[in-house]
C-alpha cells in the first residue's frame, strides 16, 4: 500500500474514532460476505461495520487518543463497528448476532474514551434504548409538572377558605381591645336618674314631720 493511501487511511479511520459515540472491536473469521451484509443491517443506520488493518488502526487510534489497552486488542482479522447513534442499540445488535453466529466474536470496545470489555458491552446491551429511556423521562417530568401545577392551582382556593375562616372568627370575638362586660354587673347596674330619685326619696323621709298648730 503506497504511504499517501496509509496517510489517508489512518486519517479517515482517527476521523471514525474521533466523531463516533462509542467503538465496538470484533473478530470476523469465517463470515461469509451475506453474513457481514445481514450484520451491518442488524446495527441499524447509525453505525458502520469495516474490516481494518490492525497496524494502521492503532496509528489512528493513537492519534484519537484512545486508550492504549484497545490498542492492545488488535490482533488476528479484525472490524470495528463505529457507533454514531445509540450506543445501546449498536451493542445489542452485535451481541444478538454473535449469538446467533459465534464466528463473530466481540473482544472490546472504546466509550468516550473508556476501554470496554466484551462483558461490559454486553451489560450496555442489555439497557433500555436511548428513545426508550427519553419516552420514560419525558413521562415521569410530565407527571411531575401535572402535580405541580394541581397544586398551584389549589393555592387559591386554599388561600380563600383561610381569609373567610379568619374573618368569621374576628367577628364572634369583636373589635379588638374592647373588653367583655360581666353579666352580672349589668344586671345589678342602676341607671342614673333612677339612682338620684332614690336617694332623694332617702333624704325626705328621714326629715320630720311638721307639729300640728295647737291653736286650732
Amino acid at each position: 500500500m503506497a504511504r499517501a493511501v496509509k496517510e489517508a487511511k489512518v486519517a479517515e479511520l482517527t476521523e471514525r474514532f474521533q466523531n463516533s459515540a462509542g467503538a465496538v472491536l470484533t473478530e470476523y473469521r469465517g463470515l461469509t460476505v451475506a453474513q457481514v451484509r445481514e450484520l451491518r443491517q442488524a446495527l441499524g443506520q447509525d453505525a458502520t461495520f469495516a474490516v481494518v488493518k490492525n497496524t494502521l488502526t492503532k496509528i489512528a487510534a493513537k492519534d484519537a487518543g484512545v486508550s492504549a489497552d484497545f490498542s492492545e486488542l488488535l490482533v488476528g482479522p479484525s472490524a470495528i463497528a463505529f457507533v454514531e447513534g445509540d450506543v445501546v442499540q449498536a451493542a445489542k445488535g452485535l451481541r444478538d448476532f454473535s449469538r446467533a453466529n459465534p464466528l463473530l466474536v466481540i473482544k472490546g470496545g472504546v466509550l468516550e474514551g473508556k476501554t470496554m470489555s466484551p462483558d461490559e458491552i454486553s451489560k450496555l446491551a442489555d439497557l433500555e434504548p436511548r428513545d426508550v429511556l427519553l419516552a420514560k423521562l419525558a413521562g415521569a417530568m410530565k407527571a411531575t409538572m401535572a402535580g405541580a401545577a394541581a397544586t398551584f392551582t389549589a393555592l387559591p382556593v386554599q388561600m380563600a377558605r383561610l381569609l373567610a375562616a379568619l374573618q368569621e372568627k374576628n367577628a364572634a370575638e369583636g373589635p379588638a381591645g374592647a373588653p367583655a362586660q360581666d353579666a352580672g354587673q349589668a344586671s345589678d347596674a342602676v341607671p342614673a336618674g333612677e339612682a338620684a330619685s332614690t336617694e332623694a326619696d332617702a333624704q325626705a323621709g328621714d326629715e320630720p314631720a311638721p307639729e300640728a298648730d295647737s291653736d286650732q
